[in-house]
């Protein structure tokens, strides 16, 4: 990451990333397409309403794995490999921890935090089934998503695509056989990717533990570093913070969504998933950022630092503006593939008519943010977007939308609250560089 062509290597790094997060997305799309098809609304609307609620809980951990992903890449920069190894086995334990965390919150309180969410009584009980079920493969989860932030930190992004493409069609038949084939209809959903996800998480394991560096696993090894708990946190929670709120802001955009009924939340459910093989196309340049500048700002290369933020948004740009317009030309064919009532299929329209036209501005923010993660800022990012993206959301929720009560009003809170986080972040960055062009200010792993 810290020699050659920064264009090329990002890149090849970012592709891997995007098909694997295309396939999950397929392999989830998979889950809404068989309920939607073979169990009905109702079954489309319990699982597609989770979401935010999934998010809302799981996304604060989540949060640490970025901070693992950081520290690592700025070890592996700078050539540390006692750090790397102590980081390595801090974070898989932190996984561990998390994970026994969220299985007991998320069964515990399911019900009542969807009945909050005022999720309708017909969608009540298969929506808090499959919300017990997923969070009891959490702890699988979390050691999932932290392996693969460890690998892509050392730039290796292919063989959690291979691990994740493996386990996905593993996914897909048990849909069949659970769903189909058995009848078990949401609850059947929920153990195929439980099970799936631990499939994924053996093999990411598998792979640590085979590694010949620095990053190498050993069960033996597996304990928590202090110091190394306390750098992940410092850059991780602000991180999983941010995302809790935007989801907790999200959330309230469900409970919003929920008030128009089943068919609203079924048409809003395809119209999600359709939008997420967008938006996991342009995280991918977030985390590619993110890794990339974490690396050169360890090896202290500024001006690759600069020019992997240049080269991030350049691409995640083109990535989201020309996805977003294959799938407002194409709505009608993709949002019919989850449900056949007309009526939810408009309310599907509704919601990509007004994302799609705009949701690069999304890839952009999300791509500023890394850039900034990456030479050490946490807090402030976080700060940033809460004010302008979560702040704003729940203001225009209680006030324009409260007197506009029309989807498309709700749904406009989402261009309008990228456009000034993108801005505000981007003016963070500059004066950054300013500075750092000024007296070459470099901010510590303490700072």
């Amino acid at each position: 990451m810290c020699s050659g062509s920064l264009p090329k290597k990002m890149l090849l790094f970012a592709l891997p990333l995007i098909l694997s997060s295309v396939l999950q997305l397929l392999f989830n799309a998979a889950d809404l397409i068989v309920v939607g098809r073979c169990v009905g609304n109702e079954a489309l609307a319990a699982v597609g309403s989770t979401g935010p609620l999934i998010n809302l809980l799981t996304n604060l951990f989540l949060g640490l794995s970025v901070g693992a992903n950081v520290l690592v890449a700025r070890y592996v920069g700078a050539r540390q490999d006692r750090d790397v190894e102590e980081t390595v086995h801090t974070a898989l334990f932190v996984s561990v921890v998390s994970g026994v965390l969220l299985a007991a919150v998320g069964f515990a309180f399911a019900r009542p935090l969807l009945t909050l969410m005022d999720t309708p009584g017909d969608v009540l009980p298969m929506a808090s089934v499959y919300v017990r079920i997923y969070f009891m493969g959490m702890p699988i989860m979390m050691v999932y998503n932290f392996g693969s932030a460890i690998l892509r930190a050392i730039g290796d992004t292919r063989r959690p695509l291979y691990y994740l493409a493996f386990a996905g069609v593993i996914n897909v038949v048990l849909n069949l056989i659970f769903v189909m084939s058995l009848g078990l209809g949401v609850s059947g959903v929920a153990y195929a990717t439980v099970i799936s996800q631990l499939i994924s998480a053996i093999l990411v394991v598998n792979n640590l533990m085979h590694q010949d560096n620095a990053c190498r696993f050993r069960f033996s090894a597996l304990k928590i570093h202090p110091r190394k708990l306390a750098l992940i946190a410092r850059i991780g929670l602000p991180a999983g913070l941010q995302g809790c709120i935007f989801s907790l802001s999200n959330t309230l955009i469900q409970k919003s969504v929920n008030s128009f009924g089943k068919l609203a939340m079924s048409g809003n459910s395809a119209g999600i998933n359709i939008e997420g093989f967008i938006y996991v196309s342009m995280n991918a340049w977030h985390h590619t950022t993110l890794s990339f500048t974490g690396q050169n700002f360890g090896s202290r290369k500024m001006d690759r630092v600069r020019k992997t933020l240049a080269w991030g948004l350049i691409y995640v740009f083109l990535f989201g503006a020309s996805l977003g317009g294959l799938a407002l030309l194409f709505r009608r064919p993709l949002i019919g593939l989850y449900t056949s009532t007309p009526e939810a299929i408009e309310y599907g329209f509704v919601r990509l008519g007004v994302i799609c036209q705009t949701y690069f501005l999304c890839g952009v923010m999300d791509v500023l943010v890394g850039a900034l993660r990456g030479i050490g800022f946490s807090l402030l990012p976080t700060i940033v977007s809460l004010l302008g993206v979560c702040g704003f959301r729940i203001t225009w929720i209680y006030t324009y939308f409260a007197t506009h009560h029309t989807l498309r009003v709700l749904y406009i809170s989402y261009p309008i609250s990228w456009a000034v986080t993108a801005v505000l972040h981007l003016t963070v960055f500059l004066v950054w560089r300013s500075k750092q062009s000024q007296r070459q200010w470099q901010p510590t792993e303490e700072e």
